[in-house]
């Protein structure tokens, strides 16, 4: 791709990149901590899921637009990268499905309490460990951006 791609196509390329990261940041490490220290319960776990989800749509949305070559395949990249998270919630939300069934099964209701805020806190690392490597991922993709590469996806 060399020398043809533009400052402003490699800004254009660093975009998506930058609003994953930056989605990973605001919904997974700010926003889900948030709603399990003011304690608003499993429901309350849908709010930055959702808001991660949505993103992830125009991300989706947005990689099927035809503009540049160059620029298309920084936004396949970035959907590439977002569904590896989709992967790490899908095996959170399976963990914490086996950790509300394990707690059901608990005849001690204080037992039952404490296995299941155990379980629920083991399960949400699948997708910490996702948000973290996404995001060295999505930090070499805008360095790529930025020599004008362009993987061959």
């Amino acid at each position: 791709m060399g020398s043809e791609i533009t400052d402003l196509e490699v800004k254009q390329a660093q975009i998506p990149h930058n609003l994953f990261i930056t989605g990973l940041f605001m919904f997974d490490l700010l926003m889900t901590p948030a709603v399990i220290v003011l304690k608003l319960g499993m429901a309350g776990i849908l709010i930055p899921l959702f808001c991660s989800l949505t993103l992830i749509a125009y991300i989706y949305l947005r990689s099927k637009k035809v503009s540049s070559p160059f620029i298309d395949a920084h936004w396949q990249l970035t959907f590439k990268h977002a569904r590896w998270l989709m992967i790490g919630y899908t095996v959170s939300a399976s963990l914490i499905f086996i950790a509300w069934l394990i707690s059901l099964n608990i005849q001690n209701v204080h037992t039952g309490n404490i296995m299941w805020t155990a379980l629920t806190r083991i399960a949400l690392l699948p997708t910490l460990i996702i948000v973290m490597v996404t995001a060295v991922m999505e930090a070499s993709a805008i360095s790529s951006a930025s020599k004008r590469e362009a993987s061959k996806n």
